[in-house]
């Protein structure tokens, strides 16, 4: 088959799951194009070095624009911190690398447009990294959504829940700064929820939000990731300038109305990304922490054992169970990634633009702004006005 060269800009915790994806493919999807791990950069020359050797890459680099203008690299992946994005996106679009970029798109709802524009505007295939879409159990509920099963659907409620920042000691890591982070839970946490509730019900109407940053201070890191951070002087402090958490209500354009509750202070919730639907024929629940299972119901069970159904959705739920393991064999998060990347290299080869895309990204975005801004007016906010 065909080959695909790669750069890759970052390396921390999603360059490590892209990179162990890339690997995985060509053992378990054999007869797609094969991905050639060529380049991966990162501004710490050491540490991106450790990396390569690490995730194995053939070779790394600490100059990005170096690297979007290879001619030998045909993908440009960027997993870079969200202020990153536009330019890396940009420019790679304009030497005509095909884009995967981690989700929230950009920065800003503007910022976001403009990389969708520059990537239509070179032909290139883009796709963004809501890597959710593609576990097992969601691709079951989106079949019976799609198929009717549920009927009409009147809620969507969702929650992503973490409290890895719970201890004001923790230090000041980027995704605590608007300036590169764009905003805390709800652009982190909250963006996943945001493309689920666009993947199974459709487009959100209006949103009325809040959220609150519940430690405003925190110690300045001496080293710092995107989840990890070491302090050095406990007594220099920052300014948290993003939210710690935030909840929003949302009317669909179909009518259904939605909950969203995005936080990083949940105390003893380490990921617990969940979602319920309300239907007029059934029900399904979500939960992340048990990634493979779908809880069903459905109105027309027999009154005697009627209830919340425990379904393992590894076969034949999937397009991918296949390629794995038997049936009742659970598969995990990283395999999310890979069945992304597959999407991704389909649509390469059948020259379609994946799904989804950088026009699911923007959508997205506007979503987060819109309720950004009902948070600052305290009202409604037309997603459309935006």
């Amino acid at each position: 088959m065909a080959k695909l060269n790669i750069g890759m800009v970052g390396y921390k915790f999603m360059g490590k799951a892209h990179s162990n994806a890339y690997r995985a493919l060509p053992m378990f999807f054999p007869d797609r194009i094969t991905p050639t791990m060529k380049a991966i950069c990162g501004r710490n020359t050491e540490a991106v070095s450790a990396a390569a050797e690490q995730f194995g890459w053939a070779e790394h680099t600490s100059d990005w624009k170096e690297l979007v203008s290879r001619d030998d690299i045909d993908l440009i992946d960027i997993n870079a911190p969200s202020n990153a994005h536009k330019e890396i996106a940009v420019a790679a679009a304009k030497a005509g690398k095909h884009l995967y970029c981690e989700k929230p798109l950009a920065l800003s709802l503007q910022d976001s447009r403009d990389m969708l524009e520059a990537a239509e505007k070179s032909g290139v295939k883009h796709m963004v990294g809501f890597n959710y879409r593609f576990a097992p159990a969601v691709m079951l509920a989106k079949r019976l959504i799609d198929e009717g099963r549920l009927g009409d659907i009147y809620h969507f409620r969702a929650w992503f829940l973490q409290d890895w920042l719970v201890d004001p000691d923790f230090p000041l890591a980027w995704r605590m700064q608007k300036e590169i982070a764009g905003s805390g839970a709800h652009g982190d946490l909250g963006a996943h929820l945001i493309d689920m509730a666009h993947y199974l019900i459709g487009d959100i109407k209006e949103v009325i939000g809040m959220s609150e940053t519940f430690i405003k201070e925190r110690p300045l890191p001496e080293e710092t990731g995107g989840l990890s951070a070491t302090s050095g002087n406990p007594s220099q402090t920052g300014p948290v300038t993003v939210d710690d958490a935030t909840l929003f209500l949302a009317r669909f354009g179909n009518g259904a109305l939605g909950s969203f509750e995005a936080t990083r202070f949940a105390t003893g919730h380490r990921s617990t990304n969940s979602f319920e639907i309300n239907g007029s024929k059934g029900s399904v629940i979500f939960d992340f922490e048990r990634m493979n299972e779908l809880q069903v119901y459905f109105t027309d069970d027999k009154e005697d054992v009627q209830g919340f159904r425990r379904v393992l959705a590894t076969d034949p739920a999937h397009a991918y169970a296949g390629v794995w393991w038997p049936a009742g064999h659970p598969i995990g998060y990283e395999h999310t990634f890979t069945h992304a990347f597959v999407e991704f290299l389909d649509a390469i080869k059948e020259d379609r633009q994946p799904v989804p895309n950088f026009n699911d990204g923007v959508k997205c975005q506007q979503v987060l702004e819109a309720v950004e801004q009902s948070v600052k007016e305290r009202k409604w906010i037309d997603v459309s006005s935006l």
